[in-house]
């Protein structure tokens, strides 16, 4: 067994020097404690005093806030990017490109009828028989007594020189006769005739009468349109029919100098074998005769007026399929 070896005690001076190294250590943990302490209250100056020189709490000039909010835990402050409000970007209205294509179920062709009361008559039954095709719109307008020949009463010219641009048609459905075949005035608040009745001044009447219609189907024809013309027929009273007659060769006169007049032979589909005024004629849809005229040996009854529409209708499909129209 190793004999113990005996501890040495510390002198004087050595226990001192320990003493003063506990103080010093003890001293150094409560001054960081109160330095710690102090950053949470004042904002975290003291945290970065104790950085290392050179090191900076400043954001870098990409970040420079504008405002900012500072860590409850004493690190360094939050920073807050201010909104920055750029100016309204006005983009230009997207307008669609017009259709230019074939008449079909989103490309409708628009149909504009117009005229006196034969358009009234047969311009419903047309309207059906085009909503059919589901290619086509149409618009009805009529005026009951009017025609070309009483501007006084009703100027169409003026009219339609009003509205076309408006309803914007493709294909133009026109009728003026019943009224017609009178003596011719001129626009005004007072009734002046400038030709008298079309026998007795024929010659004259059917000139004057043969500018206004062509004038009337060359308003219609702007912008391209197809005009569909639509004659009168004749009437069971002889004398009526002459001036009738005269009326509607001056109307025919001038779709024929416009080739993109379309007219509608309404004396013909209406007149018997003998090309006289006929009451029955031939319904094209179940092959009966039927009576078509109303009571004053003129005008067509409902089933005339389906007739009659049949025939336009007719044209209006050709003109869609020559447009590229599939029906």
């Amino acid at each position: 067994m190793a004999a113990q070896v005996p501890r040495r005690r510390a002198g004087p001076a050595r226990l001192l020097m320990r003493r003063l190294g506990v103080l010093v250590v003890f001293g150094v943990v409560v001054y960081s404690l109160v330095r710690a302490v102090a950053g949470v209250l004042d904002g975290g100056d003291s945290v970065a005093d104790g950085l290392q020189p050179g090191l900076s709490t400043a954001a870098s000039p990409a970040s420079t806030p504008a405002s900012g909010t500072t860590d409850v835990d004493g690190t360094a402050p939050v920073v807050t990017q201010a909104p920055t409000t750029d100016p309204p970007v006005t983009e230009p209205p997207v307008t669609e490109p017009p259709n230019t294509g074939p008449p079909a179920p989103d490309n409708k062709a628009k149909v504009y009828i117009v005229g006196d009361s034969d358009a009234g008559t047969f311009g419903p039954y047309l309207e059906r028989l085009l909503d059919g095709t589901a290619i086509v719109d149409t618009e009805l307008n009529y005026k009951v007594s009017s025609g070309l020949a009483r501007p006084d009463f009703y100027n169409w010219p003026v009219e339609l020189a009003a509205v076309l641009p408006e309803a914007d048609p493709d294909i133009v459905v026109a009728t003026f006769g019943g009224n017609d075949s009178q003596g011719l005035s001129v626009p005004g608040d007072d009734l002046q005739f400038i030709v008298g009745d079309p026998v007795t001044n024929e010659a004259e009447w059917t000139e004057e009468y043969t500018r206004r219609a062509g004038e009337v189907m060359d308003l219609l024809l702007q912008n391209d349109r197809t005009v569909i013309w639509v004659g009168i027929p004749n009437d069971d009273n002889a004398d009526v029919t002459a001036r009738l007659a005269i009326q509607d060769r001056a109307a025919k006169a001038a779709a024929a100098a416009r080739p993109d007049v379309i007219f509608i032979d309404t004396w013909t589909r209406f007149s018997g074998r003998d090309g006289n005024w006929a009451e029955f004629v031939i319904d094209p849809r179940d092959g009966v005769g039927k009576d078509v005229r109303a009571d004053d040996g003129f005008h067509l009854n409902v089933t005339g007026a389906e007739i009659l529409a049949l025939d336009i209708a007719q044209a209006i499909r050709d003109d869609l399929r020559a447009r590229g129209a599939s029906i």
